[in-house]
């Protein structure tokens, strides 16, 4: 009868598998603080990378590290639990009281923690996204609107160099504007073996416009004819850039009333550029 009541002793891969099972959760949890270490260190990347912009990520940069640092809590927490779950479960298969029932709640914690960390890291890159995105294009129309203060308009068109060129010159003609020169920038530096971006620029105007102009204010002169550059940036984005009549006005001390003599390169750029 006392046979019957003593606890049966735990075979050896009792251990063995007890074993297994702490070093499953170990590699659980190293894997959630090697994952948070990496998030962490990704909103410090943000911060570098706006200081080297000049730009403000401390809210995004922010939710990085807090995400991380709640990735490699979650790691610890799961080493701590596995290590404490491991002795209870030793103890008991010592004192053959192990009944081998698994506890899920464990494991369906971790899977439901690191499906919600997930969403929330999907939703957080896409807002990182969009507001890398927000900010290039911010900082693309500070950049042209720093050159408008020196007295550069410019404008994007949605055609190439050569179409947008063609179709300001078929503009300038429909108007009856002359078209003096077509000064092809790029044409020329391959003509000597550089290379660049095709870079054109038209040279126009009329007489009867700049004559006046030029009799109020000789200085002018160096301006006139009009001119509008049509060039590609770095992005393959085509710009159409001009002086601006506001500023040739304050530059040579122009009446205003001779403004729209050279108030048309306006108009026609923006044509050109639809």
């Amino acid at each position: 009868m006392d046979s019957l009541n003593t606890p049966q002793k735990a075979a050896p891969s009792d251990y063995l598998a007890a074993e297994r099972t702490l070093l499953a959760w170990v590699r659980t949890g190293l894997a959630l603080m090697a994952f948070g270490f990496v998030v962490a260190r990704f909103g410090l990347f943000l911060q570098q990378l706006a200081a080297i912009e000049h730009t403000d990520s401390h809210g995004s940069s922010g939710l990085s590290i807090w995400f991380g640092t709640a990735l490699i809590t979650a790691g610890v927490i799961v080493n701590l639990a596995s290590a404490w779950n491991h002795l209870r479960t030793v103890k008991a298969l010592d004192q053959g009281q192990y009944s081998g029932s698994r506890n899920l709640a464990a494991s369906v914690s971790i899977a439901v923690f690191l499906g919600l960390v997930g969403i929330a890291m999907a939703v957080y890159l896409f807002s990182v996204r969009s507001s890398t995105n927000t900010h290039s294009e911010i900082t693309q129309e500070a950049t042209m609107a720093t050159v408008a203060n020196n007295g550069i308009v410019n404008l994007a068109s949605n055609h190439s160099v050569d179409q947008t060129v063609e179709k300001l010159t078929s503009i300038l003609q429909a108007k009856g504007v002359t078209l003096f020169a077509l000064v092809d920038h790029s044409g020329e530096a391959e003509k000597v073996g550089i290379e660049m971006r095709p870079t054109k620029l038209l040279i126009f105007g009329s007489p009867k416009a700049g004559t006046p102009l030029m009799q109020a204010a000789p200085s002018i002169a160096i301006d006139l004819p009009l001119k509008v550059l049509v060039w590609e940036d770095t992005g393959g984005k085509v710009w159409l850039s001009y002086n601006s009549p506001e500023y040739l006005e304050q530059r040579h001390g122009l009446p205003h009333e001779l403004l729209q003599n050279i108030a048309v390169v306006a108009p026609l750029a923006a044509k050109a550029g639809e």
